[in-house]
C-alpha cells in the first residue's frame, strides 16, 4: 500500500475566524499534516491551504476531508489536488 499527498483548501466561516487557532485544531485532528499556508481569497477573507499525506486505502482521503469539515469555524474543506507519492 502506498501513500497519497492531498492538498485541501479550508474555508473559514467568516473573516473573523482566528486562522492560527483553526490551524491548531486541524493539527490535533489530522495526522499526517505536512504544511499549512494562508491563501488570500478576497474582501479580507483568507483560506488555509493544507498538505496531508495519508495511505491510499479506500476512504482515507474522504475521512480527512470529513474530519476537517467537522471542526468548528470551518465552512468547507475540499480536496483540490491529489497525488500518489
Amino acid at each position: 500500500m502506498g501513500n497519497v499527498a492531498l492538498i485541501l483548501r479550508v474555508m473559514p466561516e467568516s473573516p473573523d475566524i482566528d486562522l492560527n487557532n483553526l490551524t491548531e485544531q486541524i493539527k490535533k485532528k489530522v495526522p499526517g499534516l505536512q504544511d499549512v499556508r494562508e491563501e488570500p481569497i478576497g474582501f479580507g477573507l483568507k483560506a488555509l491551504k493544507i498538505a496531508v499525506v495519508v495511505g491510499d486505502g479506500a476512504g482515507e482521503s474522504d475521512t480527512v476531508e470529513a474530519d476537517i469539515n467537522a471542526i468548528k469555524g470551518v465552512e468547507r474543506a475540499e480536496i483540490i489536488e491529489l497525488t500518489l507519492t
